[in-house]
């Protein structure tokens, strides 16, 4: 089974970059600072791009409709975790894990994605 990965930082306004990329008959809902980009997280998906390279030039995006995701898990940092984090498997068997690096948001960034994806997925039922 593949996994991908990703670091989450913080909450910061949406990049006109990533704007453009989101479609008219999605809201977006609020967006987060990845290690080298953002992760955007709508009302049918989370999109997040992933810089490739030493320079950075080269973006990959992954786009998750909240559709294909079968099971999910979440897990807080224990006393000497540095990091909290969202697991994801997708149809398809591929992983995704959301890492949230410690920090004074942590947690509450953490709910707060968690409850998004809840809420999406859970609505499908």
């Amino acid at each position: 089974m593949e996994k991908k990965q990703f670091n989450f930082y913080s909450k910061i306004e949406v990049p006109e970059n990533s704007k453009r990329l989101i479609s008219s008959n999605e809201q977006i809902q609020f967006a987060v600072k990845t290690f080298r980009d953002v992760a955007v997280f709508t009302d049918k998906r989370i999109l997040i791009a992933d810089k490739q390279g030493v320079t950075g030039r080269k973006i990959e995006y992954f786009s998750i409709p909240y559709i294909n995701i079968v099971t999910y898990a979440i897990e807080t940092a224990g006393t000497f975790d540095l990091d909290a984090e969202i697991k994801l498997v997708l149809s398809g068997g591929l992983e995704i894990e959301l890492k949230f690096l410690k920090g004074k948001q942590m947690n509450e960034l953490l709910f707060e994605v968690y409850n998004l994806i809840n809420n999406y997925v859970m609505s499908r039922s």
